[in-house]
């Protein structure tokens, strides 16, 4: 053991002796550990620092943001405001859409646009 594993230890005990891990949360509890199975080991560090600090996924990012919208459109009553709000709205679907698109996942939105697309374009 070199000097600074002897010195992290007697650390842990002498905070044991003084009673500082007595009231820890989750004392008694099981560990919540993450499976990171499906997140590549040269990746890892990175995804917790992310998750830690409240980083979302872009895709979830924008499914945040239209919901947002979405109610606000609801509690708006004034056209001009409705019209700016459906623009920034029907933008960020398009940009979910495309990111899905991109990544391989086929979304029933994503067709029902493209369908309308098709149809005015015929």
């Amino acid at each position: 053991m070199n000097i600074l594993e002897m010195i992290a230890e007697e650390k842990i005990r002498e905070a044991i002796r003084n009673g500082e891990f007595a009231n820890l949360p989750g004392k008694g509890k099981p560990l919540r550990l993450e499976d990171l199975s499906h997140v590549p080991p040269e990746l890892r560090a990175a995804y917790l620092l992310l998750k830690n600090a409240g980083v979302l996924p872009q895709e979830l990012q924008l499914k945040k943001e239209i919901i947002r919208l979405q109610d606000l459109l609801n509690c708006c009553s004034e056209e001009p405001e409705q019209r700016a709000i459906r623009k920034q709205l029907n933008d960020k679907i398009l940009r979910f859409n495309l990111l899905m698109e991109q990544r391989g996942s086929r979304s029933a939105a994503l067709q029902e646009y493209r369908s309308k697309i098709e149809r005015k374009l015929t």
